[in-house]
């Protein structure tokens, strides 16, 4: 099979994605893996530096983590469950409907929809279950808010892809070929000081767009403006991030 096009947006920054990137709250794999009858493998696509896959470990028997990006997966962190593969969503070396749960962590976004649900059909047992999520801006203080808003709005507005959009319209134009299973609302809060917030920032791809093309990195004006409302550097505010959640059941694998 041809590889599909695969855009490549986190490599050059794989290492601040591993440092900086918020992981997601222990309740939400609990409620994963409650709504699957087996817990013997779980696949996590998309992986980025596993931190999804690591916490379906706690849950599930094998964890197989996949990402294009090898990059990305230089800087995943060993477990005895969990196997990290060089693989596209959409075309895996998995066995036919072996894994009872697939995630991807603010991935959906980037796939080939139509031949990564071929794919998730393929993989799934009958009756196992499919869940994407993605995270949107987080919000700290109004002052800080205003700040990475303006960044994310006006100045970093011509960088974002089409892709991205789709997390601003929280997932409701992705098509989703599966039962819809209902779900709770989940978020995720972190304490972040300044230069954590910073290096979160620059880990956005539409960052790094910016910078190849204009030579310079936005984040620093970002830099000078939270200098002033946030002067002290180690002083810690609540990054809150609300996930974009959607779970199906796939039926009828085949």
């Amino acid at each position: 099979m041809i590889p599909l096009a695969f855009k490549d947006n986190f490599s050059r920054q794989a290492a601040l994605y591993a440092q900086f990137r918020p992981v997601y709250s222990p309740e939400l794999y609990a409620y994963l893996a409650s709504l699957t009858l087996a817990h013997e493998l779980a696949w996590d696509c998309g992986t980025g530096n596993g931190q999804a896959a690591l916490s379906l470990a706690q849950f599930y028997a094998r964890v197989v983590a996949t990402d294009p990006s090898p990059q990305q997966l230089s800087h995943c962190r060993p477990h005895e469950r969990v196997s990290y593969r060089v693989e596209q969503a959409e075309h895996t070396d998995l066995a036919a409907h072996s894994a009872d749960l697939v995630t991807a962590a603010t991935a959906l976004h980037w796939f080939h929809f139509e031949a990564f649900y071929a794919e998730v059909r393929r993989v799934l047992k009958p009756g196992g279950v499919l869940a994407a999520w993605a995270y949107g801006v987080p919000t700290l203080t109004p002052a800080v808010d205003a700040v990475v808003r303006r960044l994310h709005d006006v100045t970093l507005d011509p960088y974002w892809q089409p892709e991205n959009r789709l997390i601003d319209s929280g997932y409701a134009t992705i098509p989703f070929p599966f039962q819809h299973i209902p779900s709770p609302v989940f978020s995720y809060e972190k304490p972040l000081n300044r230069l954590d917030l910073l290096g979160y920032l620059n880990t956005w791809s539409a960052t790094q767009r910016f910078l190849s093309a204009e030579g310079y990195n936005p984040t620093e004006q970002v830099a000078q403006e939270l200098q002033v409302i946030w002067p002290d550097a180690a002083t810690q505010h609540v990054a809150t991030w609300k996930l974009v959640l959607k779970v199906g059941r796939v039926s009828d694998a085949r």
